[in-house]
């Protein structure tokens, strides 16, 4: 008999809805119903794609003998963690702090009143490698709140009101400088495996926003060691086991420092944000290699993660059925010797596994290898034959839901992506996600609700990261489609982070005044998996006040940025957004207003040179002399009845210019 998580829209929640614990969704009912019957809560966080979310639900929620006590003892809550970012963030940071680790599954014990007591990740289902089984952890808990509840009470209650007094105050402290970005250039550069490229050891996370920082402040300032660590790192990462070389795409992070092996489930966020990176790379160098992983990244979300109505689903699980009824991380993606024979002959298996670095030992598990490209470019050929024989083995599942945020991250990529590569096909599927989150997402007073699913918007509200980066992705589609609407849309959404997001000084929060009320209210200014939400909302207000002049949202954004002259000396590897948007401010940013007639060549011309120009963070508006979508386009007139470009800087306009070499050059550092 389903429990009560069978009325989600979270599959991930779904996917625990016919387990033999009697789950409830986060809600206050559920505390309630814990505070009448005197039970300590089992809090529960995961996501759909997380492998060993996956394995603790087939070990323990799944076992009967376990639910039954894990019933009868606790109220079982569970979280997905990209559906409630609020609620993973405040008990994480609880997790961190009491064991000095955190991660997925989440196991957290609450009182109540919601305040935590013991904590945890994933517990086995018979101890192992000195850790306590599951059934050890439920049996411990349940005679502490029996035997000792007392003690447990003032624990969490000092638990509570600790993680309640944290909070950034780095806000309004002014944007960093030449010397704090160096400083973390300097720091970054410490960090760099020149043998491998990206920064640290294993695991390894693709950089992705440190990257863009490098690429801006190698625009602005000409320092080719950042280029090289960019142009170095995407290589390593295109040719590496971390990249789908049959379909494209980008999986989580990989577990060695080399990119061989993969935690093989794919975000739509690692993507939208790797293929900006890739095509600003290519913007930079010509990159044939760049140019390629672009087009392949833009082209696997469009066809693996798109909606039916129009938006972006969030990931694609790691695991998948291998053939025999095990369910196998990676096995849709490894390769052994034997089935690249099956799928080629024997000859072009040959050279197939010359080509992907196919062994006999393999490269992964039980023989298996994960395709790499050490060397030549691959045979088209060879990566369709093999992609049609990978097209017939079971696939991995796919989380369906809609995420505001990081729907906004991939109308950024697919909108530049398009434009840079003349696919107007990329623009109009970045078009119909903005589309998606304008009619479903927001309401009739600009607020965002965080997710959708098969058309039926999610209950929960939007966090800071989604006003944030869809209005980034609407900003980035009003630049390239020459559309104000988009900047409009923008505007409506950036106002609300203004009244519902920012605490004195210029501080900001994950969750708005109005939204529900935690043991502590979210804050967190570092960079992650993704740009975070107060970062994201400097970068957004910083390219909205260029457009429109807001002295406002220029001082919001001059605020925002206090955090990064804070963190960046000591630590740009968690601060690589907040970084790249420092590099736009320092830069202006520019704005370019390009004026002329929609079909006109020339118009044409002067904006595509715009928009491949390198100043960091430029704005750019395109419309018809007279128009009134863009307020850059304000009292800009043809020259001697030719389309022309306006470019200005900090207040000061230079003359305008009527050609793409021009242009070029007013958009040199």
């Amino acid at each position: 008999m389903p429990n009560r998580l069978a009325h989600e829209t979270s599959p991930y929640l779904l996917q625990h809805a016919d387990n033999p614990v009697d789950w409830w969704p986060w809600s206050q009912a559920a505390f309630e119903e814990a505070r009448r019957r005197e039970v300590p809560v089992l809090l529960s966080v995961g996501y759909s794609s997380c492998h060993w979310c996956h394995v603790m639900a087939h070990e323990s929620f799944e076992d009967e003998q376990t639910a039954a006590y894990l019933n009868e003892h606790f109220l079982a809550v569970k979280v997905d963690r990209e559906e409630r970012p609020d609620v993973d963030a405040v008990y994480m940071e609880a997790v961190q702090a009491a064991t000095g680790q955190g991660g997925w599954p989440m196991t957290v014990f609450l009182t109540g009143d919601a305040e935590p007591f013991y904590f945890g990740t994933y517990f086995p289902p018979e101890p192992r490698h000195g850790m306590a089984s599951f059934r050890q952890v439920l049996e411990g808990v349940a005679a502490a709140w029996k035997d000792r509840r007392t003690e447990v009470a003032e624990v969490a209650q000092r638990i509570a009101r600790d993680l309640s007094e944290r909070s950034f105050t780095h806000g309004g402290d002014g944007a960093p400088g030449e010397e704090q970005l160096a400083q973390a250039l300097l720091n970054l550069t410490r960090d760099y495996d020149e043998r491998h490229g990206g920064f640290g050891g294993a695991p390894k996370f693709p950089p992705s926003m440190v990257l863009e920082f490098l690429l801006r402040h190698h625009a602005r300032t000409g320092a080719d060691g950042a280029l090289q660590m960019v142009a170095e790192t995407c290589e390593a990462m295109a040719r590496g086991g971390i990249y789908d070389q049959l379909g494209g795409g980008f999986a989580r992070y990989a577990v060695d420092r080399e990119w061989v092996v993969p935690h093989f489930e794919k975000m739509l966020y690692d993507n939208a944000l790797l293929c900006r990176v890739y095509a600003h790379l290519w913007r930079a160098t010509g990159s044939d290699l760049a140019r390629r992983i672009a087009l392949e990244t833009a082209d696997f979300m469009v066809r693996e993660l798109r909606t039916p109505e129009g938006g972006f689903a969030s990931a694609l699980d790691a695991d998948s059925d291998d053939g025999t009824g095990r369910t196998v991380e990676g096995a849709f993606y490894a390769w052994t010797p034997e089935q690249l024979r099956a799928a080629l002959g024997d000859e072009d298996a040959g050279r197939a596994a010359d080509l992907f670095g196919v062994t006999a030992e393999g490269t992964f598990e039980e023989g298996a290898s994960v395709l790499q490209l050490p060397g030549a470019e691959a045979d088209p050929e060879l990566r369709r034959r093999l992609l049609a024989a990978r097209a017939e083995r079971p696939r991995p599942e796919r989380d369906d839901k809609v995420v505001a945020a990081w729907n906004g991250l991939a109308i950024a990529a697919l909108a530049e992506v398009g434009a840079y590569f003349d696919r107007p096909d990329l623009i109009e599927r970045a078009t119909e996600a903005a589309d998606l989150l304008v009619r479903l997402h927001l309401d009739p007073h600009a607020r965002l609700r965080r997710t959708s699913r098969d058309g039926r918007v999610g209950s929960n509200a939007g966090v800071l990261e989604d006003y944030a980066d869809v209005a980034e992705g609407f900003l980035a589609l009003a630049g390239v489609t020459g559309e104000g609407v988009w900047l409009e849309f923008s505007g409506f959404l950036l106002d609300i982070v203004l009244d519902q997001f920012r605490g004195e000084n210029g501080t900001l929060y994950d969750t708005a005044h109005d939204a529900e009320r935690l043991i502590r209210r979210p804050q967190d200014p570092t960079d992650n998996a993704t740009p975070s939400g107060w970062t994201a909302a400097a970068g957004a207000l910083l390219s909205y006040a260029a457009h429109t002049g807001s002295t406002a949202h220029r001082t919001a954004a001059d605020d925002a940025l206090g955090v990064v002259k804070a963190l960046a000396p000591k630590a740009p590897r968690f601060i690589g957004w907040g970084l790249a948007v420092a590099e736009a401010h320092l830069d202006g940013p520019r704005e370019v207003a390009v004026v002329g007639a929609q079909a006109d060549p020339l118009t044409d011309e002067l904006h595509r040179t715009a928009l491949l120009g390198h100043a960091p963070g430029a704005v750019i508006a395109r419309g018809e002399p007279g128009g009134d979508e863009f307020p850059l386009l304000k009292d800009r007139p043809l020259v001697a009845g030719e389309a022309a470009a306006y470019v200005c800087r900090g207040f000061v306009c230079r003359m305008p210019v009527t050609t793409s070499e021009e242009l070029e050059r007013e958009l040199q550092p």
